[in-house]
């Protein structure tokens, strides 16, 4: 049994609360981050409402599935301010369909060592693709799109909206969207994605 100053101490880093934030954020349920962690539903839910405080090796466990490091958790005891410096060499880039030859788009992330990300930002690369094979998807939030290069065509719901160079869109990205270089060769915009 914790005495009350631990538990009002641990209370602080409200570590339930960040992991059920993580859980709903990959649309995962207490079901499927226990087969991930091998704990049990039950003792999951006991965390996330702060009933139970998880050991090191537990938390460590969670932290793994949702690839951030302990530090996340106890985000609230750090000295420095968040400060993430992501170098162009380190980049990786992401196609839309990895291993295919036919490519709509490839995404560099911006923002990745940042910890506790409040949106998500890109630089994109769209190449030039038939209006019927634009590949649409969809995901929770908000997205905002600047176009650096080039013109960009970016299909939400029914209808695609042409951007040139220096032009900038913002949607619910929860509607049906894809992107094609509106010109022979691909152009680039940096993207801001938020839920």
């Amino acid at each position: 049994m914790l005495s009350p100053t631990l538990r009002t101490g641990l209370s602080d880093y409200d570590i339930g609360r960040k992991i059920r934030t993580l859980r709903l954020k990959k649309k995962m349920g207490l079901v499927e981050l226990g087969r991930h962690t091998g704990l049990s539903p039950a003792l999951l839910s006991k965390i996330e409402r702060g009933r139970l405080f998880p050991t090191l090796p537990t938390l460590l466990r969670i932290a793994l599935v949702f690839s951030v490091g302990l530090e996340f958790f106890f985000a609230g005891a750090r000295e420095k301010p968040l400060l993430a410096v992501v170098r162009k060499a380190e980049r990786v880039k992401l196609p839309d369909q990895p291993g295919s030859p036919d490519i709509a788009y490839r995404f560099e992330s911006l923002d990745y060592p940042a910890t506790e990300r409040r949106f998500n930002s890109y630089v994109a690369e769209f190449f030039p693709v038939s209006d019927e094979n634009i590949r649409v998807h969809v995901h929770p939030g908000v997205e905002f799109i600047y176009v650096l290069r080039g013109a960009l065509g970016v299909r939400v719901g029914e209808e695609e909206h042409a951007l040139a160079r220096g032009d900038a869109m913002y949607f619910d990205s929860t509607v049906p969207h894809g992107y094609r270089s509106r010109g022979r060769g691909a152009c680039a915009a940096i993207v801001v994605t938020a839920a």
